[in-house]
């Protein structure tokens, strides 16, 4: 068994990445057995910025995923580089806990472009309506919540209930295919997620 644990920013992205992580072990990994433990919200420029916060909570991620676990660092990306800001993460990250597995993943822009990525997968789920005519390329919104709220007929799009529930039904090939920062995602989980050898 594999232990990831994550440090996610959002409230959405507590409920909602164990339902994706969990998707992507029976779509990538299926004869591997990872248990993806709740994770731990942080307030990102708080954990970013003050040396304090991100050894404490690093700390905690990783005596809570063990020694043969890993940790996941997921944040959205906003308007920074996401290759740039996760090495510079990740170079930080390796220094406060070598002796863990880390992977920093940077969702560009925001967690919310990788259901643009697959939004026909999305259609008709919890009111949403797809409409190819107005298809953009999933990485390139500055607001993709809003994009996905536009989509939403009659109703607004909530963080907590509609991010798990997309995340339970987004085609993940699409949205491989489609988004970058995905395929980052999809790679980190099965570089981490192989068995060591005994």
């Amino acid at each position: 068994m594999i232990n990831v644990t994550a440090i996610v920013e959002g409230d959405g992205e507590v409920i909602a990445l164990p339902v994706l992580l969990r998707r992507l072990n029976e779509w990538l990994t299926p004869d591997v057995y990872v248990d993806v433990s709740y994770p731990i919200r942080v307030r990102r420029d708080r954990f970013l910025n003050k040396d304090d916060e991100f050894r404490r909570h690093l700390s905690l991620a990783a005596n809570k995923c063990g020694d043969k676990g890993w940790i996941l660092i997921l944040f959205d990306a906003d308007d920074d580089c996401p290759a740039d800001l996760a090495q510079e993460i990740l170079r930080r990250a390796q220094i406060i806990v070598p002796h863990r597995k880390i992977s920093v993943v940077l969702a560009n822009r925001e967690y919310e472009a990788w259901f643009i990525a697959a939004a026909e997968s999305l259609q008709g789920i919890r009111s949403f309506n797809y409409d190819p005519a107005k298809a953009v390329d999933p990485e390139q919104p500055r607001d993709a919540k809003g994009w996905i709220k536009a989509c939403m007929a009659n109703r607004s799009y909530g963080e907590t209930t509609d991010q798990p529930a997309f995340s339970a039904q987004i085609d993940l090939q699409l949205a491989f295919d489609r988004s970058r920062s995905f395929r980052k995602l999809c790679s980190e989980w099965s570089k981490r997620s192989e068995v060591p050898s005994p």
